[in-house]
């Protein structure tokens, strides 16, 4: 079985992170542990969100020249068993996130790993921060972009009207 990847991006998503590549150059994405941006993947371009040594390396998302996705390592021991979907909907990002000017905002959607899909990631050590420094990248793990969040936690109905006004 091959690692399946800890994040995904949607298609829409995708096209949204390409244009914002072609304005601000190289990107990165950090999940935000919450405060004052709720639980957001928040984009940054590359350098301007300084990673620790225990952030953790969820994927290198296959768009443009490649968008490293990172979580607090804390933050990842609680998701470890999730898979990440990176999605965009209308509505106000988290004010640092560079999305934010465009009227839309990118958003988290998860889904649980299976048991297999588990026990392969369990095999396979995550890259932290200062494993990264040191050179190390990882695995390829086919293509990151999904024409949509499938089997992802949906927006609750009562919470997508609100988003779309």
């Amino acid at each position: 079985m091959a690692v399946p990847s800890r994040a995904l991006i949607t298609s829409a998503a995708a096209d949204l992170l390409r244009r914002l590549q072609d304005r601000h150059g190289t990107l990165m994405f950090h999940q935000s542990g919450g405060c004052c941006d709720g639980s957001s993947p928040m984009c940054y371009p590359h350098g301007d969100f300084i990673i620790g040594d225990r952030d953790v390396l969820l994927s290198v998302l296959d768009v443009g020249d490649g968008v490293p996705v990172w979580i607090s390592g804390p933050q990842f021991e609680a998701w470890k068993h999730t898979q990440l979907v990176i999605d965009v909907v209308p509505g106000r990002g988290g004010g640092f996130s560079l999305e934010t000017p465009e009227g839309m905002r990118f958003l988290s959607r998860g889904r649980a790993f299976t048991d297999a899909e588990n026990a392969e990631l369990g095999a396979h050590a995550p890259i932290t921060g200062s494993r990264y420094e040191a050179g190390e990248r990882p695995e390829e793990t086919g293509s990151h972009v999904v024409a949509e969040a499938v089997d992802a936690c949906p927006i609750p109905a009562g919470r997508a009207a609100s988003v779309q006004a």
